[in-house]
C-alpha cells in the first residue's frame, strides 16, 4: 500500500493519481494557457475511484534525473511513504460493533462478539465472529476465555440469535437480482436455507434505522423489514408500447423507466420504499404483513406479548411520507409513530374455510398524542412498552435534541388501543445543573435493555462530551450514570449478561477495551457497580501503535462562552467542552502545532472516545483541539437550541474562543494551528478561514456545506438550511420555491460571502454521490480560492457518499491530510 499511493505510467511525464491520467499539455495548449510545458497537467478521467487536482504543480525541476508524481518533490513522496505506513498500522486496529450473550447448560455463559475491520485491497469492511465463555469466578471476578481463532462472516448482512440463543438467523442480501438468503443455524450446524426471490421482496434492511429484524418467543417466526418488490415496469418494443396480455413475438423488447419514486435520501439512493415481512422458520413461506399503506415506511418492528390462544401483533415505527421524503439519515426531525398491526401466520388469522381473515388489518397507531417514538422495547413481563421520543427535534425542526423516554400500559386483551395513556419516564432535560445528567442523548437501545428486576433499563447516553451507561427506572423515572472510574472515558454497552453488563470502554489515545460490570446491592444504600477489566485479543495493536498511544494525554475543558447578552438563555450561557489531546512532554515552552477539530450536525458531538484516524493525526506530533461549540448535544436543551439561527457567528465564535483558551494556557503555538471539518464541521471551517484570515496555517474541508443558497436546491434536507438558517421562523418559511430573499439570507450566512479574504492553503475532501451537501458547493468554494491564487487541492471520490467512509476513500483522505498539514503546520 506504501508504494500504490502514485503509481507513474510507462509514457514519459505522464501520472497516475488516484484515479486520473495525468499528461503533459502539448505545445499548443500550453502557449494557449501561457504556462510552461513542464509544469503544465490536464486531467483524462478513467472510469475508476478518485481523482485529485493540484494547484500547484512545481515538482518536476530543471536538470532532475528523477521523475515523481504530479503534485510531489522527493521529500513529499518520502513523507506519503512514512505516513501511509503508520496508518495502516492504526487501520488495522478493530471495531467490536455488537455482542450477545447465552445462557450456557453448565456454569457461567457464551459470549459472541461481533467485530470489523477495514480491508483496503477489497475496499470493504471485513466482519468476523469472535465467541468465548464466560465464567464467574467469584463476587468479584470473571474469567473470559476466548476461541483460538475469529471466524470470518463473509457477505453476511445481519445476524439475529433467537430468544434461547439456541439459534442463529443469518441473512445474506442479495447481488444483480438474486434471491435474499436465510439461514437458520444450530449450535454445530446450518439447520434450514431459505431463499427468497426478488418477486417477493428485495434486501433485508440492516442500515441500524429501518432496520428491525425479531424472533417471535416460540421461535417459529420472523418478523423482518425488507424492500418492496420492484414494481412493474413498462415494456416497449420496435412496434411500441407492449400490453400486458399482448401476443406479439417477443423478438426485440426492452423495459422502460417507469415512475420515479422518492427515496430517504443520503445513504438510500437505490433503495425502495421499507416494508414488513414475516417468514415461517420451519417452511420457509414468507408473508407480507397486511394492512400497511404505501404511505408508511416502516422500521424496527418488534413482537408484541401474546398470551395464548389470542392474536399476535407486530408493533413496529411509522414514517408517513405523503408528501416529500426529506433525507432521513441523523435526521431525528422526522415525524414517526408507534404502531401495531396483526401478524399473518396466527392461528385466529385462517378462517375455516382456509382463507386468510382480511378484516381489521389496518394498523392500529399507538402514539396519537406524540410528533416522534422509535426504538419500541417490551418490559420482560409484557406489561409496559418502553419507547423513545424526539419530539423536540420534531417540533423545533433542529435535525437532532435531547431525547425523551416514555412508556404505555400494554393490554392483554388481544386488542391494541390508539387512546392508551402515554406516561413521560424520562422527559427533556432543558437545563441542567452543573454535574447532573443532561438528559437523553440515546441513538441505539439493546434488545434486551432490562435487568433482572424488570424495571430497570440499562442504556449508552451522551453525558457533554463523554458517552456513558446510564441506568434508567421506567416506573420511578429515575437516572443514575453507572460507569463510573475515570468519568472522562466513553462507554458503550454491548450486552447485558443476567445482571451484569458487557461494554466498551475507550479514549482518545486508549483503543477500546472490553469492561464487566456488576450489579451490587446495597442493603441501606443506593445500588452500585463494579466494573473490571477483561483481557481481550480484540483490543491487542501493533507496539509502535502502543508506544506512541503512550505518549500522548487527555483532558476535557470547560471553556466560558464569550459573548455573553441578554438575550441567551440560562442553558446557552453555560460554558461548552473541548476535548484537548496532547503529548505528555509538551512543555510551555515548545508546544506541538494544533489541529483544532471540528463535528458535523451542527447538533451533533464529538466524543471523548477512540478514533483511528485522529489518533494517527496526534501520533504525528500534534495536539488536538477537538471543540464542542454550543448547539452541540449532551448539554441540555437550552444549548442545543441556541445555535439555529446563529451559525456562522455563535459557533464561529465559540471555536475561536475555545482557541485563545488554549493558547492563553500556553497550551498551542498561535503561528502553528490548522482547522479540519467536515459537513457542517466543514462550514466552520471555510467559516474560520474567512472570518480569521490570519489564524491558520492549514485547512482541510470534507465535504463542506460552503454556500447554503446553492445547497437549499441540491441536498436532501433543505429543510436543515430554513431551520439553521433563520432559526425558529424556518418551519414556517420553508418552501421548495426559495424566494430571492432567502437566497440572499442563505449566502450571507455562508462561509463563500468570507472567500475573498482568505488566505490559508485549504485541502477540500468532496464525495461524488453525496446527497446531503453536494460536492458542487465545494467545488465552487476550491474554484472561488483558486480564482484568487489561494494554495487549493481537491480530491474527489466518485464512489462515496457525504460520511467517505469507504476504506479505501478513508485511508487515502486521512494520509493526505497527515501530509498536508505537515506541509503547512510543522
Amino acid at each position: 500500500m506504501t508504494n500504490n499511493i502514485f503509481l507513474p505510467l510507462a509514457a514519459k511525464h505522464t501520472y497516475f493519481i488516484g484515479s486520473v491520467l495525468l499528461r503533459p499539455f502539448s505545445s499548443v495548449e500550453n502557449r494557449l494557457l501561457k504556462q510552461p510545458k513542464s509544469l503544465s497537467y490536464r486531467p483524462i478521467w478513467l472510469n475508476s475511484r478518485s481523482f485529485s487536482v493540484f494547484s500547484t504543480m512545481n515538482n518536476v525541476r530543471a536538470g532532475s534525473s528523477k521523475e515523481f508524481p504530479l503534485g510531489l518533490d522527493a521529500r513529499t513522496e518520502e513523507e506519503y511513504s512514512s505516513q501511509s505506513s503508520l496508518l495502516q498500522d492504526f487501520t488495522s486496529i478493530p471495531t467490536i460493533d455488537k455482542a450477545w450473550t447465552f445462557t450456557s447448560d453448565g456454569e457461567g455463559s457464551q459470549g459472541m462478539f461481533s467485530i470489523s475491520q477495514p480491508n483496503l485491497l477489497a475496499n470493504k469492511k471485513r466482519r468476523y465472529i469472535l465467541s468465548c465463555h464466560i465464567s464467574k469466578e467469584s463476587t468479584d471476578g470473571v474469567d473470559f476465555l476466548w476461541a483460538a481463532f475469529p471466524i470470518e462472516m463473509s457477505n453476511v448482512s445481519l445476524m439475529i440469535p433467537s430468544p434461547s440463543g439456541s439459534k442463529l438467523l443469518v441473512v445474506r442480501n442479495p447481488e444483480n437480482d438474486s434471491p435474499t438468503k436465510f439461514e437458520i443455524w444450530g449450535q454445530s450446524l446450518v439447520e434450514k436455507e431459505f431463499l427468497v426471490p426478488t418477486s417477493v421482496h428485495g434486501s433485508v434492511y440492516s442500515d441500524g434505522w429501518f432496520e428491525g429484524i425479531s424472533w417471535n418467543n416460540d421461535e417459529t417466526l420472523i418478523a423482518y423489514v425488507a424492500e418492496e418488490p420492484a414494481p412493474s415496469k413498462p415494456t416497449f418494443t420496435t412496434f411500441g408500447y407492449k400490453k400486458e396480455n399482448s401476443t406479439d413475438k417477443e423478438c426485440g423488447k426492452w423495459k422502460g423507466q417507469g415512475d420515479w419514486e422518492e427515496e430517504w435520501g443520503e445513504t438510500y439512493a437505490g433503495k425502495r420504499q421499507p416494508a414488513l415481512f414475516i417468514i415461517n422458520v420451519n417452511s420457509g413461506e414468507v408473508r407480507p404483513v397486511e394492512g400497511i399503506g404505501k404511505s408508511l415506511s416502516v422500521g424496527q418492528v418488534v413482537w408484541a406479548p401474546s398470551t395464548e390462544g389470542l392474536q399476535q401483533y407486530l408493533v413496529f415505527v411509522g414514517w408517513p411520507s405523503d408528501t416529500r421524503k426529506l433525507g432521513i439519515k441523523y435526521c431525528y426531525n422526522r415525524p414517526c409513530a408507534l404502531y401495531a398491526v396483526r401478524a399473518p401466520f396466527s392461528k385466529s388469522d385462517i378462517h375455516q374455510s382456509g382463507t386468510h381473515a382480511a378484516d381489521n388489518v389496518s394498523p392500529t397507531k399507538l402514539t396519537q398524542s406524540l410528533s416522534s417514538a422509535y426504538f419500541p422495547r417490551f418490559s420482560p413481563d409484557g406489561k409496559l412498552l418502553l419507547f423513545l421520543s424526539a419530539r423536540s427535534s420534531v417540533d423545533s425542526w433542529a435535525h437532532s435534541a435531547t431525547g425523551s423516554l416514555h412508556r404505555i400500559d400494554w393490554s392483554f386483551n388481544g386488542k391494541p388501543t390508539p387512546d392508551a395513556k402515554i406516561i413521560d419516564v424520562v422527559p427533556v432535560v432543558m437545563c441542567p445543573e452543573d454535574g447532573c445528567f443532561p438528559g437523553l442523548y440515546c441513538y441505539s437501545v439493546p434488545s434486551r435493555p432490562w435487568i433482572s428486576d424488570g424495571s430497570t433499563m440499562i442504556l449508552s447516553s451522551i453525558w457533554g462530551s463523554a458517552q456513558v451507561i446510564i441506568s434508567v427506572n421506567v416506573i420511578s423515572g429515575n437516572v443514575s450514570r453507572i460507569s463510573l472510574g475515570d468519568s472522562s472515558f466513553s462507554w458503550n454497552v454491548l450486552a447485558l449478561d443476567g445482571d451484569n453488563i458487557i461494554a466498551v470502554c475507550s479514549s482518545p489515545v486508549d483503543v477500546p477495551a472490553i469492561k464487566y460490570g456488576s450489579f451490587v446491592r446495597k442493603a441501606s444504600a443506593e445500588a452500585s457497580w463494579s466494573w473490571l477489566d477483561v483481557s481481550s485479543p480484540i483490543s491487542r495493536c501493533s507496539e509502535k501503535v502502543t508506544s506512541l498511544l503512550s505518549s500522548r494525554q487527555f483532558s476535557i475543558m470547560r471553556i466560558p462562552v464569550r459573548d455573553i447578552s441578554e438575550n441567551l438563555t440560562k442553558g446557552a450561557g453555560k460554558p461548552y467542552e473541548a476535548i484537548f489531546v496532547s503529548s505528555k512532554s509538551q512543555s510551555r515552552n515548545v508546544c506541538d502545532p494544533l489541529i483544532v477539530v471540528l463535528h458535523g450536525g451542527p447538533h451533533s458531538v464529538s466524543l471523548s472516545s477512540f478514533s483511528t484516524s485522529l489518533a494517527f493525526l496526534s501520533s504525528l506530533g500534534y495536539s488536538l483541539l477537538i471543540v464542542n461549540y454550543r448547539g452541540s448535544l449532551g448539554f441540555g436543551e437550552e444549548a442545543v437550541q441556541s445555535l439555529p439561527g446563529k451559525i456562522g457567528s455563535q459557533d464561529v465564535n465559540d471555536v475561536l474562543a475555545a482557541i485563545d483558551h488554549v493558547i492563553e494556557k500556553g497550551l498551542a503555538d498561535p503561528s502553528k494551528i490548522a482547522v479540519l471539518g467536515g459537513s457542517h464541521g466543514g462550514f466552520l471551517t471555510t467559516h474560520l478561514i474567512g472570518q480569521a484570515p490570519d489564524k491558520f496555517a492549514a485547512a482541510v474541508a470534507r465535504n463542506p456545506v460552503c454556500n447554503l443558497a446553492l445547497m437549499v436546491g441540491t441536498s436532501d434536507i433543505p429543510d436543515w438550511c430554513y431551520a439553521e438558517t433563520f432559526g425558529y421562523k424556518g418551519k414556517s418559511s420553508f418552501t421548495e420555491a426559495t424566494s430571492v430573499e432567502h437566497l440572499e439570507a442563505f449566502y450571507r450566512k455562508s462561509p463563500i460571502s468570507h472567500v475573498s479574504k482568505v488566505r490559508t492553503p485549504t485541502l477540500v475532501l468532496l464525495g461524488a454521490k453525496d446527497l446531503r451537501v453536494p460536492m458542487s458547493t465545494g467545488l465552487q468554494y476550491a474554484r472561488a480560492l483558486k480564482e484568487k491564487g489561494v494554495e487549493v487541492k481537491v480530491i474527489v471520490f466518485p464512489e462515496d457518499t457525504h460520511a467517505i467512509d469507504r476504506p479505501q476513500s478513508d485511508f487515502e483522505s486521512f494520509l493526505n491530510i497527515g501530509v498536508w498539514f505537515k506541509k503547512y503546520c510543522k
